[in-house]
């Protein structure tokens, strides 16, 4: 049986204590910490820049996943990946030159990936499996935290699945009352907001996830 990630989305973590806040979930368990990266043009909300990630890498050895929802992310490949980014995600619609970013992602050290908005056919992500690391598949619409999950966006995680041996997130609406669903259609990893920063016991929180993750 393979293991399933689970990373944290920090959107819905107390800033006013973030360091506190990652050491919480690190200490419940959790494999990675996700990082929305929001620029108030590709998505309506602004969020936090490559000085807060590299605040975060001074607390904790987590691998980050940044997931930058930002109008031509080729422009701070750089800065994130110097900040303390793993993992460098960018949107299919926000780019022109696709492969040209995962060619800076991958060149900067860190690992690629790409993700696509719930309207975005996964045909658009197909031509880019061979440059990947990973795929980002949205089940709500980027931009906010704690919005209703999308089931029929599991479709495109199974032809992802059928396609692709790289890692497979899902990043919208998880709880531990989807989750199987989530890991039946094909996704290695769960990117977890108020499901788990939500509640005052992390620990438990993310028991539960892992639970209902690993028994589909």
């Amino acid at each position: 049986m393979k293991k399933i990630l689970i990373a944290p989305s920090l959107l819905s973590a107390d800033f006013s204590r973030l360091a506190e806040e990652v050491r919480d979930v690190e200490n419940a368990g959790c494999d990675a910490l996700h990082i929305d990266v929001m620029d108030g043009s590709f998505v309506p909300n602004i969020t936090i820049g490559p000085l807060v990630v590299a605040a975060v890498h001074r607390v904790t050895e987590l691998p980050l996943d940044v997931h930058l929802m930002i109008d031509t992310p080729s422009r701070y490949v750089a800065e994130f990946r110097k900040a303390g980014a793993d993992w460098i995600t960018v949107h299919v619609e926000a780019e022109k030159d696709i492969h040209g970013v995962l060619r800076m992602i991958r060149e900067s050290g860190a690992k690629t990936g790409l993700s696509l908005r719930p309207k975005t056919p996964v045909e658009t992500v197909l031509p880019y499996l061979p440059e990947l690391d990973m795929v980002l598949v949205m089940s709500v619409e980027p931009g906010f935290g704690g919005q209703k999950f999308m089931p029929d966006m599991m479709e495109k995680v199974k032809v992802l699945r059928s396609k692709f041996e790289g890692l497979i997130s899902v990043d919208g609406g998880i709880t531990a009352g989807n989750a199987s669903q989530v890991v039946l259609a094909g996704a290695d990893l769960l990117v977890a907001g108020s499901s788990v920063f939500g509640k005052p016991d992390r620990g438990a929180a993310m028991r539960e996830l892992r639970d209902a993750a690993q028994n589909s």
